[in-house]
């Protein structure tokens, strides 16, 4: 019994340390000053057979040389590098590029993708599909289309941020134009309709005309999809209404002229919730777009007495209006001229009616230029503000 309790407590140390030994260590690890830490990437058409990666690498403070920080966007706070090549495909390019940097590329660390305009009046669905497939490329990274190169907009040094991709993720926070990540751009390829829209971006002119690149790339308006291929662009005026329909919403300041009086009224939305609610009534498709918001004023240059409850009441119609206007001169814009549904007019309809769905399916894009669109808004105006 001794000799066998022996054998036991040394097969158990054994073991132990066997397990201590393993867990020392990690064969695949990635140092950080073995990687190139990949913060935002473009693709541009180079020609009917070739694009262009481009990507913007991040490289800690002290962690380059004084070439790479003449790349910098702020000082020397952090340091950015872009570099490119060209191939067949997006992997193909990727494999290229690699050959040029001393460091693995690493991708997850990517926030922003730009598609250039040539490229994605082309078509997007096999770019996209190398952004899904690549094991390490986040599907919350957000995609934009620029009226110039994507190389070029790489290259910006904003005065404020980091790099051009910390601009470009402020401004989509903002909620100001639409928001897009690859896993809803994915979603919309694959959908009903298969139709999308992309935030649109272009190059503010640099205030100093000596430094052409210290300037950034601004969200001006929305891309217009049919299927995966680019076929207009709508201006931010337009965008709003866009938002309204999608309950995309988030903030936004609404202008109104009360009657009989001179002066404008100007409110901040603070809150706002729509839905999209389909029905067909007699062969006929209609949508009632349901929306209700929470607004404050913000400024009052009229002579009404917005601290009296029933002047602020009847302002709740007119602000009302105004934003059905809106909303109508995106419908007219993109469904009307366009064709194109970005709104999930085709998702509605096919979870509320599946079987008409799937006998009307292949006929969607005769019946969508069709379909009658209603309102039911009700707004809300909470605080008049306070005067000092």
């Amino acid at each position: 019994m001794k000799l066998r309790s022996i054998i036991e407590n040394g097969l158990l140390r054994f073991f132990l340390i066997c397990s201590v030994i393993s867990l020392s260590g990690c064969w695949d690890r990635n140092e950080v000053n073995d990687l190139a830490l990949i913060t935002a990437a473009g693709f541009d058409m180079v020609s009917d057979e070739k694009i262009e990666l481009s990507v913007l690498v991040f490289i800690p403070k002290g962690g380059g040389s004084s070439d790479q920080a003449m790349e910098s966007g702020n000082g020397g706070a952090s340091q950015t590098l872009v570099r490119s090549a060209e191939g067949k495909t997006v992997a193909d390019a990727m494999a290229k590029l690699q050959e040029k940097l001393p460091r693995k590329i690493f991708w997850g660390h990517t926030d922003v993708f730009i598609l250039d305009e040539e490229l994605a009046k082309k078509g997007i669905a096999g770019h996209v599909d190398f952004i899904m497939r690549h094991p390490t490329l986040r599907e919350r990274g957000q995609i934009f289309v620029s009226s110039q190169k994507a190389k070029k907009v790489l290259k910006l040094m904003p005065p404020l941020e980091r790099d051009l991709s910390e601009v470009l993720k402020e401004l989509s926070q903002h909620k100001l134009g639409l928001n897009i990540t690859t896993k809803k751009l994915a979603q919309m390829l694959i959908g009903d309709s298969g139709d999308c829209a992309l935030p649109w971006i272009t190059i503010l002119p640099p205030e100093n005309k000596e430094k052409p690149k210290q300037t950034i790339a601004y969200i001006t308006g929305t891309a217009i999809f049919k299927k995966d291929k680019m076929i207009g662009i709508i201006d931010d005026s337009v965008t709003r209404g866009v938002l309204w329909l999608r309950n995309e919403i988030l903030l936004g300041v609404i202008t109104i002229k009360p009657p009989k009086t001179d002066g404008y009224i100007s409110v901040n939305v603070l809150q706002a919730q729509s839905k999209l609610v389909p029905k067909i009534q007699n062969g006929k498709w209609i949508i009632t777009l349901k929306s209700v918001s929470a607004s404050d004023i913000v400024q009052n240059t009229t002579k009404l007495d917005v601290s009296n409850p029933v002047v602020l009441k009847s302002l709740e119609p007119l602000l009302a209006k105004e934003i059905e206007k809106r909303i109508k001169k995106a419908r007219n814009q993109v469904q009307e001229e366009m064709k194109a549904d970005i709104f999930g007019f085709a998702e509605a309809f096919h979870r509320k009616y599946p079987d008409v769905w799937n006998k009307k399916k292949n006929r969607w894009n005769e019946i969508y230029p069709n379909v009658e669109l209603k309102f039911d808004t009700k707004c809300h105006i909470r605080r008049q503000g306070l005067t000092s």
